[in-house]
């Protein structure tokens, strides 16, 4: 799937993969999805999600919270002289791990009925945000100062279909070592 280059398709492609994870989870027993991962991790899994992220809810609480930080940005940055990062702080890119980290412990008493509600809306609220923007304004390379060397439509796709993307090849993978 090619990298959307305007709105209609950063769009289309944030529904295409919600609608594809939201149909993956829907083929899975409420007792699939109340239980925690059984794969079998490889040397290929170096990336820390693979250990951090336990069972369905910590992905979809994953998902949530990049929505948050991506519709804070937004909010904060629009209309304001004073850029505000993406990460908040103590947090850069150099340790979004531990934010990550973060986000999971403060999530271990939520349910999966309030992490699936949460995501559903905080995708809504993204797709509603994606839509008050222009193309060039989402595509045009620091059309905002606030967006640092990067689109926002960039921010975009990696807090949506790209994200959704990994949790699919996550849940895929649970529901086939459950065969």
């Amino acid at each position: 799937m090619a990298r959307p280059t305007t709105k209609k398709e950063l769009l289309d492609q944030a529904t295409m993969q919600f609608e594809k994870l939201q149909a993956l989870i829907a083929s899975m027993s409420e007792a699939q999805q109340d239980r925690d991962f059984c794969f079998q991790l490889t040397d290929k899994d170096k990336e820390t999600h693979w250990k951090r992220d336990r069972n369905l809810r910590d992905v979809l609480i994953h998902l949530y919270e990049w929505h948050q930080l991506l519709l804070i940005f937004v909010k904060n940055n629009r209309g304001s002289t004073e850029v505000i990062p993406f990460l908040p702080a103590p947090y850069n890119w150099r340790n979004y791990g531990r934010l990550n980290r973060d986000f999971w412990e403060k999530h271990q008493s939520t349910g999966l009925v309030e992490a699936k509600r949460l995501l559903q809306k905080s995708h809504t609220e993204v797709l509603s945000m994606i839509e008050s923007f222009s193309d060039e304004e989402l595509f045009t390379k620091v059309y905002f100062p606030w967006s640092g060397t990067t689109s926002v439509g960039a921010y975009c796709v990696s807090a949506t279909s790209s994200h959704y993307n990994w949790a699919i090849k996550k849940l895929k993978r649970q529901i086939k070592a459950l065969a």
